[in-house]
């Protein structure tokens, strides 16, 4: 296989395979399954994980004497299960093997990211020398993506006889993935029914099956349906022997959550191979265009062709995809940067943009944080943009569609326009749980978060973002535009005058470093003028004066004169406060006591969660100058160096490097990165400030999920928003690419272990531009075609490259331009 597109583990590792299955799991948008071992069932060392595309159901649990609400995205039923074992002809059948069993030998995995599959190799010997070597390849086809299908082959060595192989779909599961989880409720489907589809025409419930064949039933099905939110949900495969096997026989056995079949087949001695294919369709009534999900699913097994031509349709859909999105980093940091594309492309694949969904902060991977939409698609929509935008706008879709619960929730309130939630799963509402559990102390705490209005910001940014890069005025001046002028309302409504200062304040909010939910010995939660809140605040009211100002006359938003003028007001006044010529994370910040931060490290040493750590001791971290990620310094992520100039400058406050400087050695001194999106923003900026410090936060930023640096949290998923932020990163980080006003915006700050890369993006009519960063030049490509030249800004110089022309360009500190190699 190609270097650099592989992702391998030698030897098996219990204690490691459930970080394995997340870093190993298979999908294409709609759905994902883990990793897993087909052997496996759930248990402390193992978790099979199914989970479709915004497919939730809220359940009711017990917490500390509380009834409590949760949404969760289910666990839908294991397709993966196949067991076997040897039935050599001169002794009795040998045990149920997996990687587990003591019998096992040799293990290997491979995951190939180009063409998206995952093959093992096993081998089991017994005592008596009898071995038998399996390979397994599976895949979750990237061109239908309601496809699955694993073969696996079993070669014989020392023995002659039979292998049993028992295979079908797993029912029984639960949504058991997250250990803190394990006291609420997790029973997420019922109502299983479940049966066999022969090959001969003929139904076992008397229809007609799709084709016909020997009369053998090789298919079976297995449905039941979400208890609350009523989705129901089908799966069937099609298990087959490889050709020149004939037909064995097959028992067919049903359980209430269960459905196999069991084949013994015969293998003739050394060397002698059988083969088995399982082909899996997945279906739940949310699909369009279908009657019922059993027959979909049925009919979509029995259809779907052999393994071969499977593997090979989906092959090409993924080079395809690769086509599109790929980025070129030499060395170690390349190969895992390409991990984390191919996860990116798995949960939000073209095949995204025929569903209702977000982003979910876990990717599809896992079950922490209940599969719930967050503000991490603030890291993700940069990359699609500029790839992938009709799945950007089909997420800032998702948006919209719930843009009237977002304005219920303001109203309800006493806010006007829209606040959205913090946490989003199935309709919009705020699903933000009241209680959350510190693992170290045991325990459950009021839980704040839902105080985290930035989120309302983050997705104004994202509409801006988007258009800007597309071009997509149809959905800016419809959709884009009225979640924009919401947020610009909820915003405006929420500032208020404090005639003491002469400026607007914003009251009772959590920012985004998440540790501070309150002042110390406060009665009620939440903080003043925090000065990430504010400034995006501001920045999304100036947006939307923008677009007031642009809007088309036959669009009419109800917007008044004396309204505009607040909101131009509010943009010009809103209160950021500073301390020691610094920034300050929100009034008040510089009161806090400082921390011993060599002390907690030197009695912890990781104290990346010191909020748990300092609860624990009867303390709080409110009492402190301490931070669990990025807040202020966000900004300096959203945000341009010369943009964030010009919004505090339109706010009355002065921002020169030295207090951005000053401003990020304050907070990185006061940051326990307890977040993976810490690091990566730290090494955005730091890039642009503290060059030389920037790369030791880009390689954490990297590793974060390889290394499973947070301590147990990968297993429970990827860190969807640091996996795009770390392809975002070199994107647009390291070359200062910004899409605004009309042209490519280059200002590039390169890390020496960063400063040659290629990556081919979508800008607006033109598909496939090629920038490459090679030493002190920039290269910019513009395809051939018949959509017009691209205006590049370089250095306060405009350049223009017309379709088919390659430009050279050289960077700032060297003031050359030409159009060499």
């Amino acid at each position: 296989m190609e270097s650099g597109w592989t992702w391998s583990y030698q030897g098996y590792d219990p204690q490691t395979e459930r970080l394995r299955e997340t870093l190993c799991a298979l999908g294409n948008g709609y759905f994902v399954t883990r990793g897993a071992a087909s052997e496996a069932s759930a248990g402390p060392l193992h978790y099979p994980g199914t989970y479709a595309a915004g497919c939730y159901n809220r359940l009711t649990s017990t917490v500390a004497g509380r009834q409590v609400e949760n949404e969760d995205m289910v666990n839908l039923p294991n397709w993966l299960p196949l067991r076997y074992r040897i039935c050599p002809s001169d002794a009795p059948p040998g045990p149920w093997l997996s990687p587990d069993h003591p019998q096992l030998t040799e293990h290997r995995q491979t995951l190939d990211l180009r063409h998206g599959t995952l093959t093992r190799w096993s081998t089991y010997e017994d005592g008596d020398g009898r071995r038998l070597r399996v390979k397994q390849t599976r895949l979750v086809h990237m061109g239908d993506p309601h496809l699955a299908a694993l073969r696996a082959l079993f070669t014989a060595d020392g023995w002659s006889g039979e292998v049993e192989v028992a295979t079908g779909i797993d029912g029984d599961v639960r949504n058991g993935g997250v250990a803190r989880y394990q006291d609420l409720a997790s029973r997420h489907l019922c109502g299983w029914d479940s049966g066999s589809e022969p090959d001969d025409g003929v139904r076992s419930d008397g229809g007609t099956a799709p084709g016909g064949g020997s009369g053998q039933a090789d298919t079976v099905w297995l449905s039941c349906r979400t208890l609350d939110s009523d989705v129901r949900v089908a799966l069937a495969a099609r298990i087959r022997v490889g050709p020149g096997r004939g037909a064995p026989p097959r028992a067919t056995e049903r359980t209430a959550r269960r459905v196999c079949q069991r084949l013994r087949l015969p293998i003739l001695g050394t060397g002698s191979t059988v083969v088995v294919d399982k082909t899996v369709a997945l279906h739940t009534s949310r699909d369009p265009a279908i009657g019922s999900p059993v027959h979909a699913a049925v009919e979509g097994a029995l259809t779907a062709p052999d393994f071969p031509q499977l593997l090979a349709s989906h092959r090409a859909a993924w080079e395809h995809l690769w086509q599109r999105a790929d980025l070129e980093v030499p060395g170690e940091a390349g190969e895992i940067l390409r991990l984390h594309l191919f996860h990116v492309l798995q949960t939000l694949s073209p095949h995204t943009a025929e569903l209702d969904v977000g982003v979910p902060a876990r990717g599809l991977h896992g079950e922490a944080y209940r599969g719930h939409v967050f503000w991490d698609e603030l890291f993700v929509l940069p990359f699609l943009n500029l790839h992938l935008p009709e799945v950007s706008r089909a997420l800032l879709d998702y948006r919209h569609r719930r843009l009237p619960a977002a304005c219920r929730a303001a109203q309800e309130a006493g806010r006007a326009g829209a606040m959205y939630p913090w946490q989003s799963g199935s309709d919009g509402r705020e699903e933000t749980q009241q209680l959350h559990l510190n693992p170290r102390s045991g325990h459950w705490l009021p839980d704040h978060s839902r105080l985290q209005h930035h989120v309302g910001s983050a997705v104004a940014y994202n509409v801006w973002q988007y258009c800007q890069a597309s071009g997509d005025t149809e959905f800016l001046y419809g959709h884009g535009a009225e979640m924009v002028l919401g947020i610009a309302r909820f915003w405006a409504d929420s500032a208020v005058w404090d005639p003491g200062i002469g400026r607007y304040r914003i009251r009772g909010v959590v920012g985004p470093d998440e540790y501070h939910d309150g002042y110390p010995g406060a009665a009620e939660p939440g903080l003043d003028d925090n000065a990430y809140t504010n400034v995006t605040a501001a920045w999304v009211l100036m947006r939307a004066l923008d677009l007031c100002r642009a809007l088309p006359e036959t669009c009419h938003w109800e917007l008044g004169d004396e309204e505009m003028a607040r909101w131009d007001d509010i943009a010009h006044r809103l209160y950021v406060p500073y301390h020691q010529g610094v920034i300050s994370q929100f009034a008040g910040y510089p009161e806090l006591a400082e921390l011993d931060w060599a002390e907690y490290r030197r009695r912890y040493g990781d104290i990346r969660r010191l909020d748990r750590i300092l609860e624990a001791e009867g303390d709080t971290v409110n009492r402190y100058q301490a931070s669990k990620q990025a807040d202020v310094l966000m900004l300096g992520y959203l945000f341009s160096p010369n943009e964030l100039s010009e919004v505090f400058r339109q706010l009355g406050y002065a921002l020169d490097d030295d207090i951005w400087r000053r401003t990020v050695e304050y907070y990185l001194a006061r940051t326990s990165h307890g977040s993976t999106l810490s690091a990566l923003v730290h090494a955005w900026v730091l890039a642009r400030v503290r060059h030389d410090d920037a790369w030791s936060y880009c390689e954490e930023a990297l590793t974060g999920d390889v290394a499973d640096l947070q301590g147990g949290t990968t297993t429970e998923g990827i860190h969807l928003g640091a996996m795009a932020g770390t392809l975002d990163l070199v994107q647009r980080g390291m070359t200062g690419l910004e899409t605004r006003d009309d042209a490519l915006w280059l200002a590039p700050a390169p890390l020496p272990q960063l400063s040659k890369f290629a990556v081919r993006i979508r800008y607006r009519r033109h598909w496939d531009i090629g920038l490459a960063l090679r030493a002190e030049r920039v290269r910019v490509a513009v395809p051939d075609g018949g959509n017009g030249p691209v205006r590049v800004r370089l250095g306060g110089r405009t350049f223009t490259v017309v379709p088919g022309a390659t430009r050279w360009l050289g960077l700032p500190a060297t003031h050359t331009d030409d159009t060499g190699p």
